[in-house]
């Protein structure tokens, strides 16, 4: 087998451990000299091979490389830049694969939710049309935890565990106070389509009485007159109220409670401030005192609270991908296939990318709660293994330690007249 290069880049919305899915790339490509050259990042996800603009790799140390493993958001630079249909745009996939045959790249790992799995499946189809077959291989990443196939996504178990542990420290504080000031606390989390953010905040209450009281999922219609009965009937049976809402709850008509007006690269609805609408509605129609806060950026950066579970997962997928491409294996993504729950097992599999890509993953419905403002045991048993154990990063000074690469880009080999 002839060596070639390898090209990984990171896409959208980035978490507590994409890097290291990174450094499970990396690291096992290094241990493969004789099939892989040199590994490739690129600079800001997609764009970086657009651009031609190519990090290489070869040029981090092994340590630089292993700090991957505790460092939060996008090592290389990550981007939300969805590719248009090849008869859109075939221009594009010609760039891309021009790109690729100038620097000799002969392995696509692509590190991303289920638009950067469509764009690794149209890549795959494009090299055979062009006569430079590439192997591609996905790379499961999303705190939203909505791909199909696979049990969990690398990403989500940082974040349940961050959203859990928050709903249970501020429920906390509301409590202690809730007789002479805030009765109420609002927070709210990712999750556009699917409520598996939503329902980790769950797991800071194991009965009735402890927050959180109402969880807001987008698989259940937004009912105001039942929301704010559930509120008033919470302060006063047990002081105070605690409500996790996701940025997706929306009314049955389909308008989302903070559809802000506008639309991201991938045309999704632009969403934010469901907290300060929830938490107003309450002030209008009951008055009670409240609080709210948006866990945004926080809670998908938070590496110094990540689930060992996920922090091993996806340093497995990152690993699988590269021995996928090895094995002769295209257009598929490694999947995480539960064996058993209690106690957890799990294992590697595969998906075609052809199947998973712009696909979503909601919750079952038998995971919501009949009244649909919580959590049943059988998803209580599903989410508990993934946020399981502690993987803290080494501290420097009382802070965290990150990796603090060089990102070195290598020489263009092609004109630089190419127009996004």
């Amino acid at each position: 087998m002839a060596i070639k290069n390898a090209f990984y880049a990171q896409s959208g919305g980035v978490t507590a451990v994409i890097n290291a899915s990174a450094c499970g790339v990396i690291q096992t490509a290094r241990k493969h000299p004789d099939k892989i050259g040199k590994v490739f990042a690129g600079r800001n996800g997609i764009l970086g091979a657009l651009n031609e603009e190519l990090i290489d790799t070869s040029l981090e140390s092994d340590e630089s490389i292993r700090e991957l493993i505790h460092t939060p958001g996008g090592a290389f630079g990550s981007c939300r830049y969805k590719l248009k249909n090849i008869s859109e745009n075939r221009r594009e996939y010609e760039r891309l694969i021009e790109v690729f045959r100038a620097h000799d790249i002969g392995y696509f790992f692509y590190n991303g939710g289920g638009d950067s799995q469509d764009t690794a499946y149209k890549i795959s189809q494009m090299g055979e049309k062009m006569g430079y077959p590439i192997t591609c291989i996905g790379v499961p990443k999303t705190v939203d935890n909505d791909l199909p196939f696979t049990d969990c996504c690398p990403g989500f178990g940082s974040v349940a565990k961050y959203i859990a542990t928050s709903t249970l420290e501020a429920s906390l504080d509301i409590k202690s106070m809730c007789e002479t000031s805030t009765k109420v606390f609002v927070l709210e989390v990712m999750g556009r389509h699917a409520g598996w953010i939503a329902a980790s905040g769950g797991l800071a209450g194991q009965s009735e009485d402890e927050a959180p009281h109402i969880i807001l999922f987008p698989e259940i219609p937004f009912n105001r007159d039942a929301f704010l009965e559930r509120v008033d009937f919470c302060v006063k049976e047990y002081g105070y109220c605690v409500i996790v809402a996701s940025e997706g709850a929306q009314y049955e008509d389909g308008r989302f409670l903070a559809d802000a007006g506008a639309k991201d690269a991938f045309g999704h609805t632009q969403l934010g401030g469901v907290a300060p609408a929830l938490a107003n509605m309450v002030k209008q129609a009951l008055g009670y005192k409240y609080h709210w806060a948006v866990a945004d950026y926080l809670q998908r950066s938070a590496r110094h609270i990540a689930s060992a579970t996920d922090v091993e997962q996806a340093y497995a997928v990152g690993k699988a991908a590269v021995e996928m491409a090895l094995d002769g294996k295209q257009a598929v993504m490694p999947i995480i296939v539960r064996v058993q729950t209690k106690p957890y097992v799990w294992k590697i599999g595969e998906a075609q990318l052809s199947e998973v890509a712009n696909q979503e993953k909601k919750m079952p419905i038998h995971y919501i709660t009949d009244d649909g403002f919580g959590i049943t045991k059988e998803c209580r048993e599903y989410l508990e293994p993934l946020i399981a154990g502690e993987n803290f990063p080494p501290f420097d000074n009382g802070l965290p330690r990150v990796a603090k690469l060089k990102n070195t880009l290598t020489e263009k080999k092609l004109r630089a007249d190419f127009q996004l």
